[in-house]
């Protein structure tokens, strides 16, 4: 940043006393992080040995970040409004969602640049971020397109109309691929170091040359489309993140010109790995060529008789989303037509490489219908999503250390009995960290068990040969009532979605969609048994999906219960969802659409009034995102009122945090790391501040936003068990709140800086912590003697 704006973030942003944090529970100590930079004095060290070499704490510090880009500081001064005088009728009072997630995936890029992570690792930080910034055209400005070209003039929260949201989009996300394309040419430096190669194509030998030419003619020939364009041939359809070569030819014969264009096959891998060459490793020396360089060796092939004067590649994305139609007679056909419509939607982003003359890139966008809103110019790579081609198998040493995630021991002191298990104490597993595994083998041993009736489970999103789905397949034709709610709605998801549904119906599964006008986004099963002369129901909840493979890599929560006011509550959610039966007289659960802004609203009042009463008040929350209006407005009285509020928000978050007379006792702070925080935990001390035994602690599917809230079927679960609520509060959330290795601070205009650590304090990692270091309710009588560190409080906040 310009001095002059480090000068005015600090000036305004942040010259705002710290607050401590209360503390009702000595005889426990945490160590909670001090005021603005969420620090500890002392590190949680880990209990096991093998964890000594790879944990953060003896890596080298973080090093500083490069200068953020000038261009990118002008476009975040646009979101940046003056904070003297906001009020809570300000609409400055919001951050703007949009800008919010371009921050995140700012976020994301820059983790490419940390030196911490090992090189293939910076590359996938990299990819993911290029992926996100598609998918964030495809859907989220498709929408503000959308607006714009229908003339609406309604205002976001934060105060713009769908045109001015759609420049400063615009401008931000153009200087994040400038910082992507930056970064893939550090990072492509690094890997050649590395013995990893993209080569140029005047870098091949006449060996590889040979071994291309047979290649290409062998696999990619015969799928490639050469076409000329004049009237006769029209400008072809170019699909969703299509990629085309454009070309202006000249015959040979006659000097006369044609232009052309060469879509490039998506079925065809974009980087060619050539064989080693003589007498180098073929792991030690990798060698790429990208597809669209090796089809520019051979273009004589597809155009005989012609010369190439100009060319350049483009890529395109299309409008993605899906509105659904309450009208529509039957949901999954409406569906599977709409996906087929996807693939034809408006350009909303036109990619074009820098090299294309200038009259053939007229042309394209010409004949594209794009305006300079949609048009961006890449001196660079297109298509950088693709990049994680190159994170080959192997180069262990560049990659991640290998984790293996634990299986609970208490199942495997139950001899493997998940239902003994949780009969005999509520289960909380924390995934990554502790193995998907538990989550199959309770639905496999449910399929199983001659004594279990019935089975129901939701279905929001699920991976490609999915467990789950198999043993849902397997109860239902061993003769058990299987319910599915298999939703359709699942963004990107919708046709997988499709086929699963398509395959329980054939085994017996009763099969339902949910709503029309909802989406059910609850991660919910419920196991019925025959016990004792009657029946006993088994209840799982989790923030996140039944997906194998994304279990690996976010984290999330999963609890286990046969606590009949779960098991009532759980089963009242599934006739709603089935039946269409409102839930009524709830036990436990808070449910959206119908009680869970509700239960949210008087938690937070209840803080407020505690607040009030010179009681300890303080929420601990960690979400995905933070959106919703009423919410964020209800935590700004509570911070007016003196609650302290801690937020772990991993994207979006429209709410600002210290600003004076409005939120300077609430603090947000970001972790991106290698897994992707995706758990939603929130925490009330309910007048005896945090931690305590006597707060209030549930974890969610649901974040907090207006979709969340009030267009979909979620669940809020209180954690009653108190070794669950220790472990979701003493452990999970306060290791969150002390990461000072790969956490950032949202200040209030919008913007957020990287936590580094003081000299003199001890880094630490949470995901770190949580890799060498049992969860407190999964741990088996041979974990008892081998419990987590302690936490301890600053003196300064003692």
């Amino acid at each position: 940043m310009s001095a002059r704006m480090r000068s005015w973030l600090q000036t305004e942003a942040r010259g705002r006393p710290g607050f401590p944090h209360a503390r009702p529970r000595a005889p426990q100590d945490m160590a909670l992080p001090g005021p603005f930079k969420w620090t500890g004095t002392r590190d949680m060290t880990t209990t096991s040995p093998s964890a000594t070499a790879s944990t953060a704490a003896k890596k080298k510090p973080t090093e500083p970040r490069a200068k953020k880009p000038a261009r990118l500081e002008e476009a975040e001064k646009l979101a940046a409004p003056t904070l003297e005088n906001i009020t809570m009728d300000s609409p400055e009072r919001f951050i703007n969602r949009e800008l919010s997630w371009l921050a995140f995936n700012i976020r994301v890029i820059e983790e490419s640049q940390n030196t911490n992570h090992p090189l293939l690792e910076r590359l996938r930080f990299l990819s993911i971020s290029a992926s996100n910034l598609d998918e964030f055209y495809m859907v989220r400005v498709a929408g503000l397109r959308g607006q714009v070209g229908a003339g609406v003039q309604s205002l976001s929260q934060d105060g713009l109309t769908p045109s001015q949201q759609l420049d400063r989009v615009n401008a931000m996300a153009g200087e994040l691929l400038r910082m992507q394309q930056e970064m893939w040419t550090v990072l492509s430096k690094e890997l050649r170091e590395e013995g990893i190669s993209v080569l140029d194509p005047s870098e091949v030998t006449p060996e590889e040359y040979s071994w291309l030419e047979t290649r290409f003619l062998e696999q990619v020939f015969p799928v490639l489309t050469p076409l000329a364009l004049d009237p006769a041939h029209p400008f072809p359809f170019i699909p969703n993140l299509g990629f085309a070569l454009a070309l202006q030819l000249q015959r040979i014969s006659d000097g006369k010109h044609m232009d052309a264009l060469l879509p490039i096959p998506t079925q065809v891998e974009r980087f060619i790995r050539l064989p080693a060459r003589d007498g180098e490793d073929e792991n030690q020396s990798v060698h790429f060529l990208s597809l669209e360089n090796m089809i520019g060796l051979f273009l004589d092939r597809l155009f005989p008789g012609y010369k190439v004067v100009g060319q350049g590649a483009f890529r395109l994305l299309r409008d993605s989303d899906m509105e659904i139609e309450e009208e529509a007679e039957d949901l999954v056909r409406y569906f599977e037509s709409a996906l087929k419509r996807r693939r034809r939607g408006s350009v909303i982003r036109l990619k074009i490489e820098a090299r294309m003359p200038a009259t053939l890139r007229d042309f394209v966008v010409r004949e594209l219908h794009v305006t300079e809103r949609e048009l961006v110019t890449v001196d660079g790579v297109l298509g950088l999503a693709q990049t994680n081609q190159l994170i080959i198998d192997g180069r262990p040493e560049l990659k991640f250390v290998p984790y293996n995630a634990r299986f609970p021991e208490r199942i495997r002191d139950h001899g493997g009995d998940c239902m003994a298990a949780i009969r005999a104490k509520d289960i909380l597993v924390h995934h990554p960290y502790e193995s998907f595994d538990v989550v199959v083998q309770f639905i496999r041993q449910a399929a199983a068990d001659p004594d279990v009736v019935a089975i129901k489970q939701t279905l929001y999103r699920t991976s490609k040969d999915s467990p789950i789905v198999g043993a849902l397949i397997e109860a239902a034709e061993a003769g058990k009532s299987v319910t599915a709610l298999v939703e359709l709605k699942a963004r990107f998801d919708e046709a997988a979605n499709i086929v699963w549904a398509r395959n329980l119906e054939r085994a017996g599964v009763q099969v339902v969609f949910g709503f029309i006008e909802l989406k059910t986004h609850a991660k919910l099963s419920l196991v019925v048994r025959r016990e004792n002369g009657g029946l006993r129901s088994y209840v799982h909840f989790g923030t996140g999906n039944y997906h194998a493979v994304t279990a690996k890599i976010y984290t999330d929560l999963s609890m286990f219960t046969c606590d009949p006011r779960f098991a009532h509550d759980a089963a009242q959610v599934f006739n709603f969802i089935t039946g269409y039966a409102e839930p009524k007289g709830l036990e436990v659960l808070a449910v959206s659409p119908g009680s869970l802004r509700q239960r949210l609203m008087g938690d937070i009042e209840s803080e407020i009034a505690h607040a009030r009463a010179g009681r300890p008040a303080q929420m601990w929350i960690k979400l995905n995102s933070v959106v919703d209006p009423l919410i964020i407005d209800a935590l700004y009285k509570a911070s007016q009122a003196g609650v302290k509020i801690d937020l772990v928000v991993r994207g979006i978050c429209c709410l600002r945090p210290g600003v004076p007379g409005l939120s300077e006792n609430i603090r947000v702070k970001s972790i991106v790391g290698r897994f992707l925080e995706h758990s939603r935990i929130v925490c009330f001390g309910n007048g005896y501040g945090l931690p305590s035994d006597q707060a209030k602690v549930y974890i969610s599917s649901a974040d907090w936003m207006p979709r969340n809230l009030d267009r979909r079927v979620e669940t809020l679960v209180p954690i009653l068990n108190p070794t669950v609520h220790d472990q979701v509060m003493d452990q999970i959330m306060v290791a969150n709140l002390k990461d000072n290795q790969q956490s950032w601070s949202l200040n209030a205009d919008g913007s957020y800086d990287r936590i580094t650590t003081p000299e003199g304090e001890e880094p630490f990692n949470a995901h770190q912590y949580f890799m060498n270091n049992a969860s407190l309710s999964g741990r088996g009588k041979s974990l008892q003697k081998n419990f987590p560190p302690k936490f301890k409080l600053n003196a300064a906040q003692e």
